[in-house]
């Protein structure tokens, strides 16, 4: 089993039939995390490295535990003491790191394109793990795979995504594989967070939460990006709370079997309500475990290894 390309850069151009065998591997691979004892020597003598310019705790985490848990050798670089802070460059650096016998380098950058510019410069495999507000399609893997374990089919589900879709590189992924696997897509936000064009990616635009949500299967929060933010966007947190935080009344107008995510980390009570972040219906810490699983499944399918 070999994925069609060796860097996961984007959902937007990944065959349909590698994004169901990643799903499909990675229900797999929960298996494994299921164990007392979550180690196999699938990956045992290969390296990975992490290289984060942005912060992160969930994605970074879940790669590293998905490589230990594999056995293969992990290495983690921070910027803030790395001699990226003495002016080096991206390419720079990456070639560094490959020169000590890394195979697959996993980036998180604040410039869009910037995983696909370093896989076109490094024989490493390269994984995007978000890139400006271009994708972050091991977040968008593992939405789908959550939407699958708790609806079966993503075929005909109805799925809102909610908030700040303009510097979202989740709302960009989600929207593409969803498209891919046949769901019906509504995204909303305020006019001056929902890009227009949107529309031609086959999605249906609102301005309005309450239409968006009505009669979904699947509602998706985004969080409230107030680092990427430009003054005037909207006038205030508390306003943006009032007209398109995803709260319980809200929620009330989905599917009677709602299913709620969002992608972390949550501002309470701004874009989610917390009493709906910890409700039943809420796969929210689900994703975490299950971003695990998937990562376990790319790894494995980009790497290559022995049976778990």
């Amino acid at each position: 089993m070999r994925l069609a390309a060796r860097h996961i850069l984007d959902l937007e151009s990944m065959p349909v039939e590698d994004v169901r065998l990643i799903l499909d591997t990675a229900d797999s691979m929960q298996e494994i995390l299921s164990r007392e004892i979550k180690k196999v020597p699938t990956l045992r003598g290969k390296s990975v490295c992490t290289l984060f310019y942005e912060a992160s705790t969930r994605t970074r985490t879940s790669f590293e535990m998905a490589a230990k848990y594999m056995s293969a050798d992990t290495t983690s670089i921070a910027t803030a003491t790395s001699a990226i802070q003495k002016g080096e460059t991206l390419l720079d650096t990456a070639r560094t790191i490959e020169a000590m016998g890394v195979d697959m380098l996993i980036m998180r950058h604040p410039v869009s394109g910037s995983c696909h510019f370093l896989s076109r410069h490094v024989s490493a495999s390269v994984i995007n793990a978000g890139d400006g507000m271009h994708e972050h399609p091991t977040q968008g893997l593992l939405d789908l795979f959550t939407m699958e374990q708790h609806k079966g089919s993503i075929a005909g589900l109805k799925v809102a995504i909610i908030g700040d879709i303009l510097h979202s590189r989740v709302a960009r992924s989600n929207i593409w594989g969803l498209v891919k696997l046949g769901a019906e897509v509504r995204v909303a936000g305020p006019a001056t967070l929902v890009p227009p064009e949107l529309e031609h990616l086959g999605v249906k635009v609102y301005h309005r939460v309450e239409p968006a949500i009505t009669g979904a299967d699947v509602v998706n929060v985004l969080r409230l990006q107030l680092e990427r933010q430009q003054r005037g966007l909207f006038p205030s947190a508390r306003e943006y709370a009032r007209y398109f935080g995803v709260n319980r009344a809200r929620l009330g107008l989905a599917g009677t079997d709602v299913l709620l995510m969002h992608p972390g980390p949550m501002n309470r009570g701004v874009e989610i309500g917390s009493d709906i972040a910890d409700a039943p219906f809420s796969a929210i810490r689900q994703q975490v475990t299950n971003g695990v699983a998937v990562r376990m499944a790319i790894l494995y399918l980009l790497l290559g290894g022995a049976e778990a």
